[in-house]
């Protein structure tokens, strides 16, 4: 059975998690669909996320006292992570499928053409660009299945970051005799 603080907490910090991914979209999306192709963006939100999980874990090993296996540790970040992720996923799919379709057309163009400018930087050969744009021109990285896929993709990303965490945080163990 999971310990109660660890349940509390890791509903309570995913859906904070999944607000503030929802939230980040949603300003992207009104402010300037360049920026879902930006770096910093994308560098501040990994680090929004990395300061939510630290604030997590630390909050309930502070509950339980210090006493926080690793095992413990883990299942806190990854409650979180995966609730955060389906609630985030759920809004890019209203948004990207529902509420604004088009929008899906215009990001698809704008991938593509960032992908072709670093490309192009790197002094990629142009029958490699074309082909790039021709798979690229393929896929629909916003329709639900995409969408879902990548869900699971940031699950076991975050899986793994949660186990670094995890290590980081868990408590030091002493044997008493």
């Amino acid at each position: 059975m999971i310990n109660e603080v660890i349940k509390k907490n890791g509903i309570t910090f995913g859906i904070a998690i999944g607000v503030v991914s929802a939230l980040i979209t949603a300003t992207i999306y009104a402010i300037n669909l360049n920026l879902f192709t930006s770096w910093w963006v994308g560098s501040i939100g990994i680090l929004i996320y990395l300061i939510l999980g630290i604030v997590l874990l630390t909050k309930t090993k502070k509950e339980l006292n210090g006493v926080f296996p690793f095992k413990d540790a883990f299942t806190t970040y990854f409650i979180a992570a995966v609730i955060g992720i389906l609630i985030s996923t759920l809004f890019n799919i209203v948004l990207f499928n529902f509420i604004d379709p088009g929008a899906k057309e215009t990001l698809s163009n704008l991938m593509i053409k960032y992908t072709v400018g670093m490309m192009q930087k790197f002094g990629t050969p142009a029958a490699a660009i074309n082909e790039a744009i021709a798979k690229m021109k393929e896929s629909n990285p916003y329709s639900i299945i995409e969408l879902l896929k990548g869900s699971v993709f940031s699950i076991v990303f975050s899986s793994i970051f949660g186990l670094i965490m995890a290590a980081f945080f868990k408590s030091k163990t002493s044997y008493q005799e």
